[in-house]
């Protein structure tokens, strides 16, 4: 039987509470939902003392000299974070790109994900648990140039949940990571010179994965996303979306890596390298409660 990595679950990650948390997130303004989300975000992170304890070890290796107190101040902001990117995901996200559009200050980069696309290739955008991830990939797949994007996804362990999170449109398509015949069609889109957005954290405990020298210590990333790439002719770039002071959103695209044979491990270090620097600029934004150098946690 194959095991795969259990990273992390919980009991309200279910479409009922969704629901219950939309209704109440759209009856207040953003600011004022903003603001609520975060004081609940910070309530919420006091009752969950594992995941707590894993955020900050992983943020003392992030913040090496960080005070107690400091470290202190800072997991509190990342459950915090959470929450207002949490009430985004329900209310913001699910808005027409034109309105998306208006909540971004930001787009570094965005030259690159056009001379990508000029080559006809495709490319394979990799992102991380950094920012509002989601609202990265719904203004990435409605830009100017990009035909198409196909976002791999892991499966939600509630697939009420999952069918209400995931709906695909003319110019996004959600794909289950576990789908046995995902990878051929993902190869295919790339040749039509289409997009695939993938995570780039998250290994999936099998010989995909690699060590990578991550803050100073050795951690698992997936190799998957190069190998594709390599396969298929595409580039790679990295993409994050992260929230500005103001609460509008910063979207960043890295230069294009164009992985030949035998080097994609070379573009994984690039790539993890990128990610150390945007988990450093935005430690309270990157939303990982477990121990992110620990092995994978296999459960049947």
């Amino acid at each position: 039987m194959v095991v795969k990595p259990r990273w992390y679950s919980h009991g309200l990650n279910r479409l009922a509470y969704y629901r219950l948390a939309a209704g109440a997130a759209a009856l207040l303004p953003r600011p004022a939902r903003l603001a609520a989300a975060r004081a609940v975000g910070r309530g919420m992170g006091r009752r969950l003392p594992a995941e707590w304890r894993a955020v900050r070890g992983n943020l003392a290796r992030v913040l090496p000299e960080a005070r107690p107190s400091e470290l202190e101040r800072a997991v509190s902001d990342t459950f915090a974070n959470f929450g207002a990117f949490f009430a985004d995901l329900l209310i913001v996200n699910r808005a027409a790109h034109a309105t998306l559009a208006r909540y971004v200050a930001r787009r570094p980069g965005d030259e690159h994900l056009g001379a990508a696309f000029t080559v006809g290739r495709g490319a394979v955008l990799v992102t991380a648990h950094l920012g509002n991830w989601d609202l990265g990939g719904r203004l990435l797949a409605g830009r100017g140039g990009v035909p198409r994007t196909h976002v791999v996804l892991s499966p939600e362990e509630d697939a009420a949940l999952e069918r209400h999170l995931r709906v695909n449109a003319p110019e996004l398509r959600f794909v289950t990571r576990s789908h046995p015949t995902s990878t051929l069609g993902l190869l295919a889109a790339l040749r039509r010179g289409e997009a695939v957005a993938m995570q780039g954290d998250r290994p999936t405990g099998e010989r995909g994965d690699r060590l990578v020298p991550f803050f100073g210590a050795p951690a698992a990333f997936p190799i998957g996303p190069f190998v594709l790439a390599r396969a298929a002719g595409s580039p790679v770039l990295h993409a994050f979306c992260t929230m500005e002071r103001d609460g509008r959103y910063r979207v960043d695209v890295g230069t294009p890596i164009w992985v030949k044979s035998g080097e994609e491990m070379a573009g994984l270090e690039a790539m993890v390298a990128a990610l150390e620097d945007a988990v450093r600029a935005h430690p309270t934004q990157w939303f990982n409660f477990f121990d992110v150098w620990a092995p994978p946690v296999a459960a049947p």
